[in-house]
């Protein structure tokens, strides 16, 4: 069972963006989140060794979470 809490939805609704994209990519163990298609980032900031923020100019546009079965709740 997927619990969303209000921490999360709160977050979610302060995106500018109305639309969230995912992609998993198993055999990588990568999660993609994307909030535009296409991204089109210019610039990119690991903030921890498993997550990087994509920006387009200074609008998150994305995150990739790496080695991301790992980092859920059920690791």
């Amino acid at each position: 069972m997927v619990t969303l809490t209000s921490e999360w939805i709160d977050e979610l609704l302060k995106l500018a963006a109305r639309q969230v994209w995912t992609d998993y990519d198993d055999s990588a163990d990568v999660l993609y989140i994307s909030f535009r298609k296409p991204q089109s980032a210019n610039d990119s900031v690991m903030e921890t060794e498993d997550t990087i923020y994509h920006y387009r100019d200074d609008e998150l546009v994305g995150i990739t979470v790496l080695n991301a079965s790992r980092r859920g709740a059920g690791a």
